[in-house]
């Protein structure tokens, strides 16, 4: 599978949509960067190496949603439901998807895009084993910058990837995002994940 040249309205919409985002949600996001601070001991910010374009590695941005001392630096433990690394203010942070915020910083560094595929860390297990091991078309998905949201998010693969139907199904996603992507796409998975995350999200 061969990339797309990226598209340059593409990261229009990304820098403006990002932009606006972080001014928009600046009372929101002081919020819950106080509210972090005060309920938990630990930085506001979790930083983590993840997968993105190319396969090049760059440092992904969240709310710390964990215990700090329990953090996961290298992701590959997935978080699971009530898990017991999570504080309590973290677990509405995850179930509203507010914790990806910090993320329209990535965006406008240029390390992600608004949609694409959700960016995974190194060594990701799929079903128990390494997701490259798992498929061998897993590389293909970092064709494209990873995004905040993506087509598999938003029909409804996320989360845990420890059965081999929901590694398979994300993959499958992520593969035809690349070959359907087009800015009308785009603005229809940003219009589902909006309703569908925002108002019944059930992360965790």
């Amino acid at each position: 599978m061969k990339a797309r040249s990226p598209s340059v309205l593409k990261r229009v919409v990304d820098v403006v949509g990002a932009g606006a985002g972080l001014i928009l949600l600046a009372p929101l996001l002081a919020f819950i960067a106080v509210a972090i601070k005060f309920s938990s001991h630990g930085p506001i910010i979790f930083r983590q190496e993840r997968y993105g374009l190319n396969g090049k590695r760059f440092t992904i941005f969240k709310f710390r949603t964990m215990h700090d001392h329990m953090c996961d630096g290298t992701g590959v433990s997935q978080t699971v439901s009530n898990d017991p690394r999570v504080t309590a203010f973290g677990n509405f942070l995850r179930r509203s998807n507010f914790d990806e915020l910090p993320q329209l910083m990535n965006v406008l560094k240029g390390d992600m895009s608004l949609v694409g595929p959700r960016p995974h860390v190194p060594g990701m297990l799929a079903a128990g084993i390494a997701y490259e091991k798992f498929d061998a078309r897993y590389m293909d998905r970092h064709l494209v910058r990873p995004g905040i949201t993506g087509l598999a998010q938003v029909n409804g693969f996320r989360g845990e990837t420890a059965d081999a139907l929901s590694a398979r199904m994300r993959l499958e996603h992520d593969l035809a995002y690349l070959e359907k992507q087009s800015l009308t796409l785009d603005l229809k998975i940003l219009a589902r994940t909006f309703m569908k995350e925002f108002f019944f999200g059930n992360g965790y």
